[in-house]
């Protein structure tokens, strides 16, 4: 069985010009060519098809019956290859109807995503987010499409993604207001060892915190274990223990409980908050926005607690 011969566009269009303008000059003159080019092509397609494809009569050039039943599909063919040139319509916030299923931090979930939510409710009401927790199988889901963004410390995404870093995180302490023993100008490391601790267990900053503390041999007598930030203010706030936690999240949660925030007397590692995103999707119109709001949001600073 001899080779399949593909017809390109340039060939399509010639087709569906004679068939319009019955002529080889006026083809010619729409396609930008010479009449003696455009012939050459017409000789060359009727060779590759075996039909004379049009004939010179009276009346122009008019087509076979060959032509005639190929036209409609000689058409569709270059809608379609029209179709495929065309730039992709516009992402329009105001209109667009979308999910979208972002992957934060426990922190992020306090920190970035009220103001996330209520900057994109407030430009696209038909816009829908999901906010989703870290687990180990978010790469696949980035590169398939069931997820779009993650957010956050998540240094497992550092390698083969796009990434933007958005902010970088120290860390602070929190006490009770009126802790009985700790005064905020004379804080240091003797009364971070003698003071009884609550420690989160999870979230990527915790184990910056653990390796820091054995690197160096300091003393964190945890008391309280707790798996994430949503009880810390009530615990804090009711005990004289204190709590070692990223700058952004640590404001947030004194602002809203008042608490009293403490500089931190362990030189623990400042780290990134990042967005990322799978290569597949970098030219998404729709996560192209996204990626352009949270860098609005929250790019070079974190947004006030």
């Amino acid at each position: 069985m001899s080779e399949l011969q593909l017809l390109d566009g340039r060939q399509l269009q010639l087709i569906d010009l004679l068939y319009a303008t019955g002529s080889v000059t006026r083809a010619a003159d729409q396609l930008g060519q010479s009449q003696p080019t455009v012939s050459l092509w017409l000789a060359r397609l009727r060779e590759q098809l075996g039909d004379p494809l049009f004939v010179r009569t009276a009346q122009g050039m008019l087509p076979t019956p060959r032509t005639e039943a190929l036209i409609g599909t000689v058409r569709s063919a270059l809608a379609g290859l029209r179709s495929i040139a065309e730039a992709p319509a516009p992402f329009d916030p105001a209109t667009m109807q979308r999910r979208f299923r972002i992957f934060m931090t426990d922190a992020s979930h306090i920190t970035l995503l009220p103001r996330l939510f209520s900057h994109v409710r407030a430009l696209a009401p038909g816009i829908a987010l999901e906010a989703a927790a870290l687990h180990a199988g978010m790469a696949a889901e980035l590169e398939s499409g069931a997820a779009d963004l993650a957010l956050g410390f998540i240094p497992q995404l550092e390698a083969g993604f796009y990434q933007q870093t958005l902010y970088e995180q120290d860390w602070i302490c929190l006490a009770h207001a009126d802790h009985p023993r700790i005064r905020p100008r004379s804080f240091g490391l003797t009364d971070y060892s003698r003071e009884a601790h609550a420690g989160i267990v999870q979230g990527t900053g915790a184990g910056l915190l653990d390796a820091t503390v054995r690197r160096l041999q300091i003393e964190r007598r945890v008391v309280l274990s707790i798996p994430g930030f949503l009880g810390l203010p009530a615990i804090l706030s009711t005990t004289d223990l204190i709590a070692t936690l990223p700058r952004h999240i640590g404001e947030t949660l004194a602002a809203q409980a008042g608490l009293r925030v403490l500089p931190c007397p362990v030189p623990i590692p400042s780290f990134p908050v990042r967005q990322h995103w799978h290569s597949r999707f970098h030219q998404d119109a729709g996560n192209r926005w996204l990626r352009g709001v949270c860098a609005e949001l929250f790019l070079k600073a974190p947004p006030p607690g």
